[in-house]
């Protein structure tokens, strides 16, 4: 399922050549999500690399992780017996 959903973020996502001839991509939806490279591949790379340590953070810390096409990575709390 996290494959899934990184691959469903990563789908959403936005680059553009910058002045300098780089590349520049962000997710919306996911605040401080970004990368910048000099190839659009190596722009991708990254930014799949900074989204999977961003969720990694979200989980952790208990954040809201957005839904992406029906994917929900929240974790519920079960009730204990």
């Amino acid at each position: 399922m996290l494959t899934e959903y990184i691959q469903a973020a990563l789908a959403r996502s936005e680059y553009k050549m910058l002045d300098d001839q780089t590349w520049f991509a962000e997710i919306p939806g996911f605040e401080g999500v970004w990368a910048n490279a000099a190839t659009v591949e190596s722009c991708r790379s990254e930014l799949c690399e900074v989204l999977e340590e961003w969720l990694i953070l979200k989980l952790r810390d208990h954040d809201p992780i957005p839904i992406v096409d029906g994917l929900d990575l929240r974790i519920l709390e079960s009730e204990a017996a």
